[in-house]
């Protein structure tokens, strides 16, 4: 029995320019740090010739090749397994389509947990790039490479996209005291609403890729908010951080006329007015988990909970996507 847990993630800034449509041509930047909230793979050999696949449903095929979950399939092929004698199943603390990244822990959990049953090791950027190979380059998903990194090296990261598709990553330079401050003033609500990322992010794709003025120019005021984060994080300066927050979902708004709703709007001004200095919706917008930055958690969780909202406590992990049964 072969268990691979991974990491969801939260953006901390510059969301939205890891896309190839624009970092290819400028350079992307963000923040993004791992959560205590996991996908999980278990893999194990059985009796029966079979490959049998479990997620929200269940498929027993010959072999791989005749698997419809996509990124299953393709990774399965990518490995070289053909699958037969083998049950794979996955599981979530998270519901997919909530904005935390799901699809990258996901894909980055099979390839560790079927390089495992292989007997391969593989690098932790090794590990990040195979599962953007799988979701962008043979799935062609209109999406961008946060997630698999961030699942991946785990901790409170800084990514930068090179326009030559490399990825570089450092850990967040802040001081204990800010991350340990920083961890317990960041609170999470599940809005109850959830969505494919890849259509809210499709929108986004085709305008850079058509050099949208609207849409460059956002994304470079964002990725310029996501270099100001970080130096606000460096400094210990968290109310300056929280500020920035809201600079940022009122741009990130800009991007899409689904990235948010009514709904969505009275909650976030809900949770202003009751002591966050800044908040945003995570991923790609249009639903999933409202986050805020607030000192006076207690006036803010009182009132997003009594407005019908769930929270979901975490803290950061540092051991991003790893083997935990072999």
């Amino acid at each position: 029995m072969i268990i691979v847990r991974s990491p969801l993630r939260i953006t901390l800034g510059g969301g939205g320019t890891d896309l190839p449509s624009y970092y290819r041509d400028h350079g992307g930047f963000l923040i993004a740090a791992a959560i205590d909230k996991y996908v999980y793979i278990t893999l194990h050999q059985t009796f029966v010739e079979d490959l049998i696949v479990k997620y929200s449903k269940m498929e027993r095929v010959k072999n791989a090749a005749q698997i419809e979950h996509p990124i299953v399939r393709e990774a399965f092929n990518l490995v070289g397994i053909d699958g037969r004698y083998l049950e794979m199943t996955s599981m979530a603390d998270i519901p997919a389509g909530t904005g935390l990244g799901s699809s990258g822990s996901f894909t980055t959990a099979l390839l560790k947990a079927l390089l495992t049953h292989r007997k391969s090791t593989i690098q932790t950027a090794e590990l990040a790039e195979l599962a953007c190979k799988i979701e962008l380059d043979i799935l062609k998903e209109p999406i961008g490479k946060q997630d698999q990194y961030a699942a991946a090296f785990g901790g409170v990261t800084c990514f930068r996209y090179n326009t030559n598709d490399g990825v570089e990553a450092w850990p967040l330079p802040a001081s204990r005291e800010t991350l340990y401050n920083l961890e317990d003033n960041l609170v999470l609500f599940f809005t109850g609403f959830s969505r494919s990322a890849s259509s809210i992010l499709v929108e986004q794709d085709s305008k850079s890729r058509a050099d949208d003025k609207g849409m460059i120019d956002n994304l470079h005021y964002v990725k310029d908010l996501g270099l100001r984060s970080l130096k606000a994080l460096e400094t210990g300066d968290l109310d300056f951080y929280g500020r920035l927050m809201h600079e940022h979902w009122l741009h990130k708004k800009k991007r899409s006329r689904s990235m948010s709703n009514p709904e969505i709007d009275r909650w976030y001004n809900l949770g202003v007015a009751n002591g966050a200095l800044g908040g945003k919706l995570v991923g790609a917008g249009g639903g999933g988990f409202l986050m805020f930055y607030a000192d006076d958690k207690t006036r803010l969780r009182h009132a997003m909970i009594e407005a019908g909202l769930v929270e979901v406590r975490f803290r950061f992990d540092f051991e991003g996507t790893k083997v935990v049964v072999q």
